[in-house]
């Protein structure tokens, strides 16, 4: 009845559209409007006796029996791997990530490695102006070379029991002073360098030939070497989470900024909550990549709990009624299929999916879509 409906009122609309068209004033349109007003009207009332003698005759069987049927779809129920987490947002840091400040005051003289550059241990990256030192140490050197010989003079004089005691040890006296500030001269000398303590790489030089660099400032003064091959994720929990996250849980790992995931394990996790935040840190291990970079935010998942055969259904498909939870599979009733109403026991909740304890098992047919206003017995198609 809907399609011969449709069907004479597009007839009714092309001719009124042809005849406007074909018109050429105002009242001919007019006059042809109203024309088809009263077509619309017979046409309506044609309509609406057809579909009485049709319903008195039985022939709607079929629409009605329609109308009482509930379209669904179903997802058929199987046991899997339920995991909850602990979700907190973390960053990469450097187990060595050293800033070198200088420990002596004076112009910079030489740079011997830039941004970017791989140094080792101990390797010198920039210099200080030590002209005077060196001076010194000169000098030092110099006088040493004398009065060692003076020494060794004397020694020899006094295993031979020729001269005295006293100009034997004076001369050792003389030699081991000046020994002493030799080497407080190269340590001098020492401070004056810019030394990488770790393996790793430039990742700040701030420093230029001829600025004047200090201790006191170590923004404009401070050489960071960072050692990426040595990282590590570190995040503050809540401290409710003390008793369900431990060393060894397995972590998913997201960084957002590069779009990359991996997994990995927590290793460790204070033991004293901070009074102030009531949060505990904890720290991940970090796989080596060249992709990470030292304090890139990372989104944490710390496993910490884990049912590797259970149910586990989408959560929206729980509902209260009368306290208790219940859902709706699709069973077989003779030719017809019906929604029946389920009792369920859930556990842990997470990213959407609930595990279901009981009332559920493997093969049901959970009504995942249409279960909203549902009643049991309902006919239903899928």
């Amino acid at each position: 009845m809907k399609t011969l409906f449709y069907t004479l009122m597009g007839l009714a609309v092309l001719s009124f559209m042809t005849a406007c068209g074909s018109s050429d004033s105002m009242e001919s349109k007019k006059a042809q409007l109203e024309k088809l007003k009263a077509q619309q009207l017979e046409l309506t009332a044609q309509i609406a006796t057809l579909e009485t003698e049709l319903a008195a005759s039985g022939a709607d069987t079929n629409q009605t029996e329609n109308a009482n049927v509930k379209y669904v779809q179903v997802t058929a129920v199987e046991k899997t791997t339920f995991e909850h987490a602990v979700d907190v947002q973390g960053r990469v840091d450097a187990n060595e990530n050293v800033t070198i400040l200088p420990r002596a005051q004076g112009p910079i003289t030489k740079i011997y490695l830039r941004t970017g550059q791989q140094v080792k241990a101990g390797q010198i990256i920039a210099e200080i102006n030590n002209d005077m030192v060196k001076s010194q140490i000169h000098d030092l050197n110099t006088n040493l070379e004398l009065v060692n010989q003076i020494y060794q003079k004397q020694k020899s004089l006094w295993e031979q029991k020729v001269g005295t005691e006293v100009q034997y040890l004076q001369a050792k006296t003389n030699k081991e002073s000046l020994e002493a500030k030799l080497a407080q001269a190269k340590e001098l000398l020492d401070m004056h360098y810019y030394k990488s303590p770790i393996n790793g790489v430039v990742d700040e030089m701030p420093l230029k030939v001829g600025q004047m660099v200090s201790a006191a400032a170590p923004l404009t003064s401070g050489v960071r070497v960072v050692n990426l091959s040595n990282l590590k994720v570190k995040a503050d929990l809540s401290e409710s989470y003390a008793a369900s996250v431990s060393e060894g849980d397995a972590v998913n790992l997201y960084f957002p900024d590069i779009n990359k995931r991996t997994q990995s394990k927590l290793s460790y996790a204070e033991r004293q909550i901070n009074p102030m935040t009531r949060t505990f840190g904890v720290e991940i291990g970090l796989p080596t990549d060249a992709a990470y970079r030292s304090n890139m935010i990372v989104q944490v998942s710390i496993i910490d709990y884990t049912n590797k055969d259970v149910v586990v259904v989408p959560i929206n498909t729980i509902q209260n009624l009368d306290e208790k939870k219940i859902v709706y599979i699709a069973v077989k009733d003779g030719a017809n299929t019906i929604a029946k109403k389920v009792e369920v026991e859930t556990g842990q909740m997470y990213n959407g999916k609930v595990e279901v304890l009981k009332g559920l098992n493997p093969g049901d047919q959970l009504i995942t879509t249409g279960f909203q206003d549902m009643n049991e017995g309902v006919v239903i198609r899928y």
